[in-house]
């Protein structure tokens, strides 16, 4: 009796670069998924030195944005010879393809170019991590007879249109399975003429056997506020800064650090300065996955007053770690934290507001503390686990 041999499910995963140490997201997917007996390859157009010590196949793409002028010729010609010759039926699918959608033929040859690396494999899925990285690639997946799959995260969902007009047009037209991380979201992806049945929602997860309350913690005669955050305006830092120094007006003795790096770095140290909070707050910058964790142990108050979010990693760490939360009304934090039952929602761009709900959390009794503390330890270790975020993605390629 002969065996059969159940097929294997391979999944290209387009990113930018191969996943840092940081990017739990996708690391923990590409676990998960091999874990579940499916293969990944990562597609991605840059590879930095131990990159290929990744556990998986990759596949880069040809440099065509070199210094050298020379070079970017070079390889623009060595893609189209590996179009033609290695791959042609799937090189002239994807430019007949590029026509019927009324691109230029400048444009035609310059898809087959650059999207040749993704042309090399055979795929079931062709899924792109981030929503930009569909734009001049809208009909890869279709040339190379794959399915397609798109990720939306806050940022490329909500300020991508703003800074490039009309960039999901194409897209939006196509057979597309979306993936978006929180209800709201896909009801924003369904404004765009959509169908719910292509969207998914399967919110952020962490690893809940690391991030996990302390049995005993210190109380402390200064109230630790933490934000964990990339220096960025979406972030509302700033706002944030303004909420605590009204906590300094009001004679309340805190401290307030925030861990991460980026842009706007010289702007909240000269608001920092400006607002003469320099003795009661940290700009830590950016530190190991240890090092937050023992930062979140020693805080009391998680701020996430952001102007914009997708959903928020940290914010379940947080909750994870026993924190009291406040956040924003921004897109999915409402849905990270219930408000008055796991933490606290209120309306962005609002110091005062912030401010007034830091003091009133400060001054709950003890049982309420606990009371909302308990509540969201239990939600985030029920619901955004690995394991659930795991057996979702798995549906999502098999459904």
């Amino acid at each position: 009796m002969h065996k059969t041999h159940q097929h294997k499910i391979t999944i290209g995963l387009v990113l930018t670069t191969v996943p840092r140490y940081s990017e739990t997201f996708f690391r923990n997917k590409i676990k998960g998924l091999q874990n579940n007996g499916f293969n990944v390859m990562l597609f991605v157009d840059y590879v930095e030195e131990g990159d290929l010590n990744f556990p998986c196949t990759i596949v880069k793409s040809s440099n065509f944005n070199s210094n050298n002028p020379l070079r970017s010729i070079f390889n623009s010609c060595t893609s189209i010879l590996k179009s033609l010759l290695l791959h042609p039926k799937r090189s002239f699918k994807l430019y007949q393809l590029d026509k019927k959608d009324g691109l230029s033929f400048k444009k035609r040859i310059r898809n087959v170019i650059v999207n040749e690396f993704l042309l090399t494999k055979q795929l079931d899925w062709l899924h792109f991590g981030f929503g930009m990285l569909t734009n001049n690639r809208e009909n890869v997946a279709e040339a190379i007879n794959a399915k397609m799959a798109v990720s939306f995260r806050g940022f490329d969902l909500y300020l991508s249109p703003l800074k490039h007009k009309n960039c999901y047009d194409r897209l939006f037209l196509k057979e597309v399975k979306y993936h978006v991380l929180s209800q709201e979201m896909k009801q924003d992806v369904i404004n765009f003429n959509v169908s719910a049945n292509k969207i998914e929602v399967i919110p952020p997860a962490i690893n809940i056997d690391f991030f996990k309350p302390q049995t005993i913690r210190k109380s402390n005669e200064v109230v630790n506020i933490v934000t964990v955050a990339r220096l960025h305006w979406k972030k509302g830092i700033e706002y944030t800064l303004q909420a605590i120094h009204q906590l300094k007006q009001k004679g309340i003795n805190f401290h307030y650090t925030v861990i991460g790096d980026g842009g706007q770095f010289e702007r909240l140290t000269f608001a920092i300065y400006q607002l003469g909070l320099q003795d009661n707050v940290t700009l830590a910058g950016k530190l190991p996955q240890e090092t937050v964790r023992k930062h979140l142990e020693q805080s009391d108050i998680y701020i996430q007053y952001s102007e914009q979010e997708g959903f928020c990693n940290a914010v379940l760490e947080a909750q994870a770690m026993g924190l009291m939360c406040i956040v924003s009304n921004a897109e999915g934090l409402s849905e990270n934290v219930l408000n008055e039952k796991t933490g606290w929602v209120i309306p962005k761009r609002n110091p005062k507001l912030l401010a007034d709900k830091i003091v009133e959390v400060i001054n709950l009794s003890s049982s309420k503390k606990q009371n909302i503390k308990e509540t969201a330890i239990n939600r985030v270790r029920e619901e955004f686990n690995l394991q659930k975020q795991n057996a979702s993605f798995v549906r999502f390629y098999k459904d």
